[in-house]
């Protein structure tokens, strides 16, 4: 944490986390100085045509860019035809999950480790010709904006006036007053905090975008999630009782009685702080909706553990591993673990992979019916062998 990095303007970690992590936006010219992305607009658009790969297209009449009428947005896939149709300018591509599908992708989080795993959102690329962008919005999460090939500008407020544009197709916010503004060139980077208002345009064709998103979970949501978890785990189904009722004149009236009888049972429910952190990492460690894992080819026991030795042992891309107290769980899955096994895992969930030496009996052995299974399901696999 004490090392400065180019990645954070000349920042440790520390200093980045203390004077800037959801506090207050910062630039960084030369960011990955050399950066000009991980693939190409023709790649891109490709990815887009999955049926798989989460993509959306936004387009917008800027003579009407303030009526909720002036934008259309259109979910993936796509075809050729699709973008053949295009105009010129004034739209954008959106392309979700990049990290999920592209092992380039994944390896860019690498840069971010500093930040812990259970906050991140996913990378997303976007491309736009000259014009392109998608109006000026906040976000509910933590960006790092990363320029890839073209120029993207960027303006920035941090007004309180967040009212959006009814019936827009898009959460477009109706007044938007620019405090600053940059351009971002191949390799800058711009950090934002939620709810920071903002507005990227491209500068000139073939512009492409790297955010690099952190979800920050809304308390409404984590305790939905939560509860309904102590539910699955056997909270008690206890039945509201007044016996102390009396008869009442109002019979429609919700009374105080009955509400201080509810709030007693909400605080009988049996739950520990010591629960949230298994919650916490089942809960972030699960897959989007739309991730679907291919089962790799049936290998015995004896036969995986065999090449699991010679190869190592790599996770899916799709995979997100997290640990809690020296419990582990992998795609929202537990995994039942010995303490001897757990270095072992840590190193997986850290690391995203296994080399073949660590493979090799001893330790191994405690978690190698596991890994098996986790290889039946696609959450892991072989990994190719190097001589």
């Amino acid at each position: 944490m004490q090392q400065a990095l180019t990645l954070l303007n000349g920042l440790t970690p520390a200093q980045f986390m203390a004077e800037y992590w959801q506090k207050k936006p910062l630039l960084i010219r030369g960011a990955m100085p050399g950066f000009q992305g991980l693939l190409d607009p023709e790649e891109l658009a490709g990815l887009a045509c999955d049926a798989e790969v989460p993509a959306r297209l936004i387009q917008f009449d800027p003579q009407r860019a303030d009526l909720g009428e002036g934008w259309q947005v259109t979910q993936g896939p796509f075809d050729d035809d699709d973008f053949t149709a295009l105009p010129a300018q004034h739209w954008t591509l959106l392309v979700q999950g990049m990290n999920h599908v592209m092992p380039e992708a994944q390896a860019l989080l690498s840069h971010f480790d500093f930040i812990p795993t259970a906050r991140l959102d996913d990378v997303m690329v976007s491309y736009a010709p000259t014009g392109g962008g998608v109006g000026p919005h906040i976000d509910s999460y933590d960006v790092f904006l990363l320029q890839g090939a073209g120029k993207r500008r960027w303006r920035i407020s941090q007004q309180t006036d967040l009212r959006l544009i009814p019936d827009a197709p898009l959460r477009i916010l109706s007044h938007f007053v620019c405090e600053q503004e940059w351009v971002l060139e191949p390799g800058d980077m711009l950090y934002l905090p939620p709810n920071v208002a903002h507005w990227g345009i491209a500068e000139d064709d073939d512009c492409m975008t790297y955010s690099i998103g952190f979800r920050a979970p809304a308390a409404r949501e984590l305790a939905i999630e939560f509860l309904d978890a102590c539910r699955q785990d056997g909270l008690p189904d206890e039945l509201y009782r007044d016996p102390d009722l009396q008869p009442v004149v109002d019979a429609a009236a919700v009374d105080a009685d009955m509400v201080n009888n509810v709030a007693e049972m909400l605080r009988r429910l049996p739950w520990q702080p010591a629960q949230l952190g298994p919650f916490l990492a089942k809960y972030f460690s699960e897959p989007k909706a739309y991730v679907v894992f291919s089962p790799n080819r049936k290998l015995s026991l004896a036969k995986f553990s065999q090449r699991l030795a010679q190869e190592g042992v790599v996770m899916d891309l799709q995979s997100q591993m997290l640990h809690w107290q020296g419990q582990y769980f992998i795609n929202g899955e537990q995994v039942p673990v010995s303490a001897e096994g757990a270095p072992l895992l840590n190193l997986l969930a850290n690391q995203r992979q296994l080399e073949p030496a660590l493979c090799q009996g001893g330790v191994m052995d405690s978690v190698l019916p596991w890994l098996h299974e986790m290889y039946l399901s696609g959450y892991v696999h072989l990994a190719e062998k190097t001589a």
